[in-house]
């Protein structure tokens, strides 16, 4: 889904990854062929999903880098779908996003003053997108839950080129149903970070409109 940016040889780097057990939500065994290397702008390469390995606190610069580790679910596991929905994103495939999404979808993306309705409102509304971005733009899954086969919760931000774009961490929630045989995406809600911050201005609006619902309960017929 992604060019992840200074990424080391297989040998390398898997003495740093963590010790994953059985339980883990995602696959022990490691795809040499799944390590994407930095390229240069004018050679070909494929968006693909990425999840993020990393430890802060190390000071390894092999602890900060990124693997890509294969999901061990099938098809039709809820996160595998969002995956695939996200992969299909990436490489601007609405073709490959489509079945993923149900006929009677809802999707929120909270920048925006009403939800899309419908498959094809949705599908209309990622178009939209990715015609007005360039391809060197993609999404990056820093975490995604694992646990609900009916719910998904995905942790991502965005990166130009490998380099963490600015203003662009963001999390999203998807339900997921039944349909037809096929698990699909039944309702979505992306929250993006602000590129304005308010800080604790944000905590004084918060503390002045609760004061003024206090004062004048009848306003709150008008939320």
């Amino acid at each position: 889904m992604l060019v992840s940016s200074r990424i080391f040889p297989l040998p390398s780097l898997t003495s740093t990854l963590p010790n994953f057990t059985e339980a883990s939500p995602y696959s022990t065994t490691l795809i040499a062929h799944n390590f994407i290397p930095w390229r240069s702008r004018k050679e070909a390469w494929t968006p693909r999903t990425v999840i993020k390995v990393s430890s802060s606190s190390s000071s390894s610069p092999l602890d900060n880098q990124t693997a890509v580790i294969v999901p061990s679910q099938s098809q039709d596991d809820a996160t595998e779908v969002v995956t695939r929905f996200y992969a299909g994103i990436n490489a601007r495939d609405l073709a490959s996003v489509e079945p993923l999404i149900a006929e009677k979808c809802v999707y929120e993306d909270l920048i925006f003053p009403r939800p899309f309705v419908g498959r094809k409102a949705i599908l209309d509304f990622f178009k939209s997108f990715i015609d007005s971005i360039s391809m060197d733009l993609q999404f990056v899954i820093d975490d995604i839950s694992a646990e609900d086969s009916c719910a998904v919760g995905v942790a991502w931000h965005l990166e130009w080129k490998g380099r963490a774009f600015p203003f662009s961490k963001g999390c999203s929630f998807y339900r997921l149903e039944m349909v037809d045989g096929k698990r699909q995406i039944i309702y979505g809600r992306d929250v993006v970070e602000p590129a304005i911050k308010p800080g604790e201005a944000a905590l004084g609006a918060i503390r002045a409109v609760t004061w003024l619902l206090k004062q004048f309960p009848q306003l709150a017929d008008q939320l």
